[in-house]
């Protein structure tokens, strides 16, 4: 060991934090679980993806013969390698683990880690409220809602400008060169920019509430750089004001909004739209999108990839936070970022052979627009209903009119999406493959 050189001095500012996971971890190759243990550690490294590792006292080690093979890491240590064996399939050198690691790391002796694009790894959460169901969660996961809310609760730097950093804070790349196939998608999705338009807006005229959001993308903006709200005051009134923001990242505009605030009023009429009769939440799938934290469950499965299922072109879709963020901007901005979610997949479904899989891989696709009216106050901690039917596809459009309703029936917000879903003009992987291809 004394042969290993350890980077820690040479590289200040590198991290290497060792998370405990509060649910179980899984390894499994199909059917045969490889590992299992409610003691995992995440593994957090600048300029990597995430790592799961198990105690290895609650690893399978009759599937695994110990090789040869040694690497070194110079913030870790020098690695050991054991290949894998399940009936007639073998994995070489699979797994790993540190016998002997760095101080800074020491918290790794005792564990092993699985090559997640080799064999499948899964976080495993129970839902107490639901039976002891568990919500499986495909790792590495993006992140947490907690991540999330961070990164749209965009701070104010100076003025009408708002900032949200990179994720991870420093990105990937800072320390090392990072080729594009080990990096996850970097596109930050539409509805993320309409919400931190609105926090952004709601910043700037304290007193008022924000009623209505409408915004443009002209650009696609990444999560591995920073990025600046720009806010314009349009006009303040006492009743109602207009801000219109600018998303720019790298001095290049990104999207473009109107957001309208208001000081509110008194009913003079009330009415609204019913909401549909479909299964409760805990009566629906759950579905991972990788966010852990918020809880997405869809009226009969409908959001998958399977090429041969069909139906109408629209979605039901049940969300909500386990924890609540502080005031009612942040809440509906949260509400506002799931609004681009469905529209395409909902407008995939009566077609056979099509589906969201094909997204940023064979077919180009993404949300061109998003208008969205906010009508009673949320709490994203209790369940609302995504309503969202996709009523035109074709010409390489796809407009979707959607609803949101609070679980007690209340209509919270309204709102419409254009987007694009078209062939790819170009090969994909020559505008960097799944990570930034839209």
């Amino acid at each position: 060991m004394a042969s290993v050189a350890s980077a820690w001095d040479r590289y200040p500012g590198y991290a290497v934090d060792l998370v405990p996971w509060e649910g179980r971890g899984r390894a499994r190759l199909g059917s045969v679980v490889l590992a299992e243990s409610d003691a995992c550690v995440i593994v957090k490294e600048s300029d990597h993806q995430d790592q799961l590792y198990f105690p290895v006292a609650d690893v399978n080690w009759e599937h695994f013969t110990k090789t040869d093979e040694h690497t070194v890491c110079p913030f870790k240590g020098e690695a050991d390698y054991w290949s894998l064996t399940v009936g007639e399939t073998t994995e070489e050198n699979v797994a790993w683990s540190y016998p002997q690691p760095f101080p800074e790391v020491a918290g790794l002796e005792g564990h092993i880690g699985f090559y997640a694009h080799r064999v499948e790894l899964e976080f495993l959460e129970a839902v107490p409220e639901d039976d002891g169901a568990e919500v499986v969660y495909p790792f590495p996961v993006w992140g947490t809602a907690e991540d999330l809310t961070r990164l749209i609760d965009v701070d104010q730097e100076s003025g009408g400008r708002f900032t949200s950093p990179s994720y991870p804070d420093p990105p990937l790349g800072t320390f090392l060169d990072i080729p594009d196939h080990r990096r996850p998608r970097q596109v930050i999705e539409g509805g993320h920019l309409l919400g931190q338009a609105i926090v952004a807006a709601s910043k700037t005229v304290p007193d008022q509430r924000v009623v209505s959001a409408s915004m443009v993308f002209t650009r696609a903006a990444r999560f591995d750089a920073d990025l600046a709200v720009e806010v314009d005051m349009l006009r303040r009134g006492r009743t109602y004001s207009t801000v219109q923001t600018r998303t720019v990242q790298h001095e290049k505009l990104c999207a473009v909004g109107l957001v309208l605030l208001d000081r509110g009023a008194d009913d003079v009429y009330r009415g609204a739209a019913s909401m549909p009769d479909v299964p409760s939440p805990l009566d629906c799938p759950l579905r991972d999108f990788g966010v852990i934290g918020r809880d997405i469950r869809v009226v009969d499965g409908a959001y998958n990839s399977d090429p041969d299922e069909v139906g109408p072109a629209e979605l039901h879709v049940w969300m909500r936070y386990r924890n609540r963020p502080q005031g009612p901007a942040l809440q509906a901005a949260l509400l506002a970022q799931a609004t681009t979610h469905y529209t395409i997949a909902a407008s995939m479904r009566p077609h056979r052979g099509i589906t969201e899989a094909q997204a940023h891989v064979t077919l180009s696709t993404g949300p061109m627009s998003v208008d969205i009216a906010f009508h009673e106050e949320a709490d994203v901690a209790d369940w609302h209903l995504y309503e969202n039917p996709a009523v035109y596809a074709g010409k390489g459009q796809v407009q979707g009119q959607g609803r949101i309703f609070a679980q007690d029936g209340r209509l919270v917000a309204t709102y419409s999406v254009h987007a694009m879903v078209r062939s790819f003009d170009t090969d994909p992987n020559r505008i960097g493959g799944y990570t930034s291809a839209m």
